[in-house]
């Protein structure tokens, strides 16, 4: 999932749920998207990838649709519900307590 270490399965939740609060996707262009933002330091891996759409399929924070692809292929689209705009921001809230928390503890130290 990454060059060093896997994100933890929140943080990838997080991370999908980021990428498709702008415009729908399908799966290869999800984990670009997150790799290009993340300045090549985060590779999300089919393998993780897709349980994680499926999870949040299953939670109702994503919806599927499909489509065509840019190279005219047959592909899933993926976007946010209004339950997972609800989510992200949510999320994004807890992800910036723990950060600044993490932060904390190494700045100290």
């Amino acid at each position: 999932m990454t060059k060093s270490a896997e994100l933890l399965q929140g943080t990838l939740d997080l991370l999908i749920l980021k990428v498709l609060c702008l415009e729908p996707m399908h799966g290869w262009a999800i984990a670009q998207r997150i790799r290009q933002l993340s300045q090549d330091v985060l590779r999300v891996n089919q393998s993780a990838l897709y349980p994680a759409l499926h999870r949040l399929e299953h939670q109702a924070w994503i919806e599927a649709e499909w489509g065509e692809s840019e190279n005219n292929r047959r592909a899933k689209y993926y976007s946010l519900t209004k339950a997972g705009r609800a989510r992200l921001q949510a999320e994004e809230q807890s992800w910036d307590r723990l950060s600044a928390a993490v932060q904390g503890v190494l700045k100290a130290v």
